[in-house]
């Protein structure tokens, strides 16, 4: 059970029953998997690393106990896929975990350029571009509005230290002077956002 029980990502119960949705579409229909039916388990991350870590070690060990109401036994069943994680850093950890099983992992939302690398990742994929991309076509957007001297705020994550450090190497190349680069997490202290307000306003004055 999530240590919250206060609200709820939307966007991730959307996603969820989204991917329930497609698969219900696969099995009903005759034409798209003749003969294969697809089944799957939905896991709450909780937006938590350890969470993840401990899902994704459930899933790689082993046989578990499934049952179809449409039959009168049970059978076992062996995990042959996963899709997710969303974001990067509990994409990456799963990762880590499954890869040496050869259990493919396929992200939906997951972009940090790191996981490209298949020497550390050799069984994700993911079906939303690479965050290299992305900071190559922010960078090129600054230099079309002719900004050359500005200051980056990221999410002090994989995803955001990843991001940035591609978003500052596209933004050298293209002769943009970055002044500051600042991190912040969102259950960082309020002094802590308050030094990155600071900073901000400090060169923004």
């Amino acid at each position: 059970m999530c240590p919250s029980l206060c609200s709820m990502d939307t966007r991730e119960l959307r996603f969820a029953r989204a991917m329930v949705f497609a698969i219900e579409e696969i099995n009903n229909s005759s034409e798209l998997l003749p003969g294969i039916t697809l089944g799957y388990q939905i896991h709450d991350s909780c937006a938590s690393v350890p969470v993840a870590v401990q899902v994704a070690f459930q899933l790689a060990n082993g046989l578990q106990q499934l049952y179809d109401s449409n039959k009168v036994c049970s059978r076992s069943g062996r995990v042959t896929a996963v899709v997710g994680e969303s974001g990067s850093t509990p994409t990456m950890s799963i990762s880590r975990i499954i890869g040496p099983f050869d259990i493919p992992q396929v992200s939906h939302f997951a972009t940090c350029a790191c996981l490209s690398d298949k020497r550390q990742f050799p069984t994700f994929f993911r079906t939303i571009p690479s965050d290299q991309f992305q900071a190559e076509a922010l960078a090129k957007l600054v230099k079309h509005f002719g900004w050359t001297w500005i200051g980056a705020v990221r999410s002090r994550s994989d995803y955001g230290n990843n991001g940035m450090a591609s978003f500052l190497r596209a933004a050298y190349e293209e002769g943009i002077c970055v002044e500051y680069s600042e991190s912040f997490y969102r259950t960082d202290p309020q002094n802590k956002i308050q030094q990155v307000a600071d900073v901000i306003r400090r060169f923004m004055g």
